[in-house]
């Protein structure tokens, strides 16, 4: 019976019936004899779907249970797919068998629901809500047992008791965004999901107490995993996080407030058309519903909002440029006149009129096109022209992905599988298809065309361009040059005419080719346009024209900004903001390549991803090619305290986080020096001996004091270092060419200062300052741990133990970082003479503040945010005398090396008062933030007296109060 109905086929499909038909016989030996209806729809899904196929070939006993059951042609009632997963999963113990039940349980029901796809025995909306109940039914079980779990673990996260209110338990919201949110999923969809949580808490009942975040991001991850992971059985659903507030470089999860407020201060258009779909599919229902009406205000608006058709066009003409760059002409989602065309023209009216019309805040595209005739007038023949486009689109979309479950809506290629879908679509060949298909995108075209129109050609724009080639190909005087420039409302024509003809008169532009000025000449109208925009217009076409003069060479920069006009708004945004970012760049412009990518612009990586990346950077250079590997750190430094300041400039990074950034990235980068500088001497001397046949580990360390030590790094800080070792002095190298141990590590030293202070093309690494050594410039550069502590006890300075206070080992051996450790506890420990300790800080902080601070001459103008009475050294030396003076009887205020968490410490031990502490830390934090926006407007550290001068008032009498002063 079989094979007589496969020679009925075309023959251009007959071979892969027959070879899915060999796969399935086993399958088939398990059922009983069946009507031909069955057969028919058996050779239909054969056809049009090897997945199936295979599946049936894995499970041979899976179609005779679908068929004992009925479940290839009845519909299932509401709670079906929840109530059968939710009894396989009773037996569960363990995330592997979740994992496992979880994926038999899908594999089971694709093919039902393929199978009653390709044979019709139901509409495309009935498929789309089944794959989409499905989904909800995977999310929210294994989201229960999963939450079970990680209960058991770490306890039931609760919310922070209020007045009379005790703690409540809390659970996580998922939200399905996309297609799953409107019940609209296809064949092999991804899922779009957002996880959030009603308040910030702690876990109460476990073994541990974790922080809500804590939890719910593990309890996130673990989801994640169980939906995604690719195990033997395959997956449940690929899963895709990056619609959730800032995108992948977000929190995993989110609590409502946070939710609530990023959309409100930084919800982008896009954003709106995606939570126009947004449902609760797992989780606390009842919470999440509360959270999607206190997000509906962002969505729809209360005034009638056409800014929708020009975000929706623009969106558009960006898939239309991925299309054309990628060639997805034959997409049936991205192409022209494809689902997405549809999407937008309902989505537009949603958006304009959703929110005075609550009847168009529904979710799915088909219960929203019936209204449009009533609520804006479209004609009803449009609607049913769309309708029926949509439905077919939607269909054919299901044939192309029901063939392998793979994520595609691209028309196949090949001539077998274009017969094949045609006849999934009920075609009797592929020409006939494709006709239906052109006349019914074409339909789309036309209805998106009249909804959404392309953009008018701008013509002010147009005339905005043309008034900048003016100038540049005119010769114009000075006096029409500034007017120019005071007509297109620069705020210093002078300044901005002066940079301008500066550039325009440069050897560097008369000299360029013709190819060269082509490329300068597509940019610049763009440009000047930019920045004319920006407040401190003049300034800022100063510093980014001194950029593009540095570049003029190279024009392959110019066309970088040519074709990333995102690149080039984010160049002149961050040089209107800081002189330093467009000195940077101007020294280095291989550093434009970073503006490209806005999203690691604005969000630096952990120190664990730091060190990953440096390393994957450094396996791919021959170890013996120096100058390469110089060039990748300095080129790795620089990208990423380009990235740093950019956090910066535009506020998404506070303070804190950025010295933390540029400190982790001196670390990290310090961690391979001397790896790279061990590796090169162990090479050519041999590894140094710690003691008769036991080689260093390496028993060497680097010491950050200072602003390194501190965890207070800024732009361009220098390091201050000392580098120790623990190697017997008297012993040798063991190598061909062996030198004494001493002699090593000294050799080792400079071979790290060496790759830090060297000045290549790429600039240097870092300026090292090696003066707080035992002895300072005249001691060795290289001490041992022995001599370093013995130096420490009987010949070091007040001012030297002063910095052991923010001394930390930076890298190197694990063992004798925790053997210097102790070394510096015992030194800072030591009880003193608090009158003398006192006399000696004022002492050395006089004769700093006479060398460096401002000249009594201008100290009635001027104040030095650092180095002058009532600024940062003050409160420095506050936090090293009290660490000094109290250590021994407060061990607590030596754990840390910066001022912020030993003042905590302070305030805590009753060292200094609650206010006064609360008023050094403010000071300190608002002195350094100044310091910072000075460095990146290319200004000294010195600022009007009067600009801070409530808090330098307060840190003076702090220090007088403190010091007995």
């Amino acid at each position: 019976m079989l094979s007589q109905l496969i020679h009925t086929l075309p023959a251009a499909i007959q071979p892969s019936a027959i070879r899915n038909l060999d796969k399935v016989s086993e399958a088939l030996s398990h059922c009983p004899e069946q009507s031909d209806a069955v057969y028919n729809d058996l050779i239909r899904v054969l056809v049009g779907s090897d997945y199936v196929a295979d599946q049936l070939a894995r499970s041979p006993m899976l179609l005779a249970e679908l068929q004992q059951h009925n479940d290839l042609y009845r519909a299932y009632p509401t709670g079906e797919y929840q109530q059968q997963l939710s009894r396989l999963l009773i037996s569960v113990d363990n995330e592997e068998q979740l994992h496992h039940q979880l994926r038999q349980f899908r594999q089971r029901e694709m093919v039902r629901i393929i199978w009653r796809d390709l044979t019709r025995a139901v509409d495309m909306r009935a498929t789309t809500a089944d794959l989409s109940a499905l989904a909800d039914a995977c999310i929210d079980e294994a989201l229960k047992w999963l939450y079970n779990d990680c209960c058991n673990k770490w306890g039931t996260p609760h919310s922070s008791p209020a007045e009379g209110l005790p703690a409540q338990p809390q659970q996580l919201v998922v939200v399905g965004m996309g297609k799953l949110g409107a019940h609209e999923l296809n064949l092999s969809s991804d899922i779009d999901l957002i996880f959030t949580y009603p308040e910030k808490g702690m876990t109460e009942g476990g073994r541990r107490v974790l922080a809500n975040q804590d939890f719910f991001s593990r309890l996130g991850q673990k989801l994640i995993q169980a939906l995604d992971n690719i195990t033997a059985d395959g997956f449940v659903f690929r899963t895709d996080m990056r619609l959730r507030p800032y995108g992948a470089s977000g929190p995993l999860v989110c609590s409502f407030p946070a939710m609530e407020d990023y959309y409100q201060t930084q919800g982008r258009d896009w954003e709106r058309y995606a939570m126009i779909k947004a449902r609760v599919v797992a989780g606390d229902q009842q919470a999440g519903a509360e959270l999607l009406e206190m997000l509906r205000p962002f969505v729809y608006r209360k005034y009638i909002d056409f800014s929708a058709f020009d975000s929706l066009r623009s969106m558009k003409e960006m898939i239309n440029k991925e299309v054309r760059r990628k060639g997805l002409q034959g997409n049936v989602k991205l192409g022209a006149g494809g689902i997405r065309e549809v999407e937008f023209i309902a989505q537009a009216f949603q958006l304009i009129r959703g929110g005075r019309d609550p009847r168009l805040q529904q979710r799915e595209l088909l219960n929203i096109l019936p209204l449009l005739p009533e609520t804006v007038g479209m004609p009803a023949t449009a609607i049913s022209e769309l309708t029926g486009a949509y439905t077919f689109l939607r269909n054919a979309e299901h044939v192309i992905q029901a063939v392998a479950d793979r994520q595609t809506q691209e028309l196949p290629t090949d001539a077998t599988g274009q017969a094949r879908m045609a006849y999934s679509m009920g075609f009797d060949d592929w020409e006939s298809f494709m006709a239906e298909l052109v006349h019914q995108r074409g339909r789309v075209t036309e209805h998106f065309a009249d909804v959404i129109a392309p953009a008018d050609e701008n013509p002010q724009q147009d005339d905005h361009n043309s008034d900048w080639l003016l100038l540049w190909n005119s010769e114009f005087e000075t006096e029409e040059g500034e007017a120019f420039f005071a007509q297109h409302g620069l705020d210093n024509p002078q300044q901005a005419w002066q940079a301008f003809n500066h550039l325009k008169s440069s050897r560097s532009v008369q000299v360029m080719q013709a190819v060269g000025h082509e490329r300068l000449l597509a940019v610049l109208p763009k440009l000047m346009t930019e920045i004319s925009a920006v407040e401190n217009a003049s300034d800022t076409l100063e510093r980014v024209l001194l950029l593009i003069q540095a570049i003029i060479r190279r024009s392959s920069y110019l066309v970088l900004l040519a074709e990333n006009p995102d690149a080039m708004k984010q160049l002149v945004r961050l040089c209107s903001a800081s002189a330093w970012f467009s000195e940077t760049l101007t020294k280095q412009p291989v550093l434009l390549d970073e503006l490209i990518d806005q999203r690691s612009l604005y969000s630096p990586p952990s120190k664990e991803t730091l060190q990953s990346d440096l390393r994957q950077q450094l396996l791919r250079i021959p170890e013996e090619d120096e100058e390469q590997l110089m060039d990748t750190l300095r080129y790795f430094k620089s990208a990423h305290v380009l990235s740093v300041a950019a956090s910066d400039i535009t506020g998404a990074l506070p303070l804190m986080k950025v010295s933390d950034y540029l400190t982790w990235l001196a670390e990290v980068i310090l961690e391979v020096v001397l790896d790279i500088a061990w590796r090169q001497l162990s090479d050519k001397y041999g590894v140094p001996m710690r003691a008769p046949g036991i080689p260093c580990d390496p028993d060497f360390i680097i010491v950050g004091y200072g602003k390194m030590g501190g965890i207070e790094l800024s732009y361009g800080s220098d390091l201050d270092l000392v580098f120790i070792h623990d190697a017997d002095t008297s012993l040798y190298t063991e190598g061909k060419k062996s030198i004494a141990n001493a002699v090593f590590f000294t050799r080792l030293g400079q071979k790290i200062i060496h790759i830090l202070n060297t000045f290549t093309t790429g600039g240097y690494l870092y300026e090292v300052d090696m003066r707080l050594r035992p002895s300072g410039k005249s001691g060795l550069l290289v001490s041992s741990l022995k001599a370093f502590s013995e130096y420490q006890q009987k010949e070091a300075w007040t001012w030297e133990h002063q910095a052991l206070v923010r001394a930390r080992v930076i890298a190197g051996s694990t063992k004798l970082k925790h053997q210097f450790e102790q070394v510096r506890r015992t030194i800072l420990s030591q009880p003193r003479d608090l009158t003398t300790l006192s006399t000696e800080v004022i002492n050395m902080r006089e004769k700093m503040r006479d060398h460096l601070g401002t000249s009594e001459q201008e100290s009635d103008a001027l104040f030095n945010l650092k180095q002058d009475r009532g600024g940062i050294v003050d409160i420095e030396f506050i936090v090293q005398y009290s660490a000094l003076a109290y250590a021994h009887q407060y061990p607590d205020l030596i754990d840390y090396t910066d001022n912020i968490r030993i003042l905590d410490a302070m305030e805590r031990n009753a060292v200094i008062s609650t206010e006064d502490a609360q008023t050094l830390r403010e000071a300190y934090k608002d002195y350094r933030s100044v310091g910072h926006r000075q460095v990146l407007q290319g200004r000294t550290n010195t600022v009007s007296a009067n600009e801070l001068e409530e808090y330098r008032q307060e840190v003076i009498r702090i220090w007088k109060s403190q010091l007995n002063a």
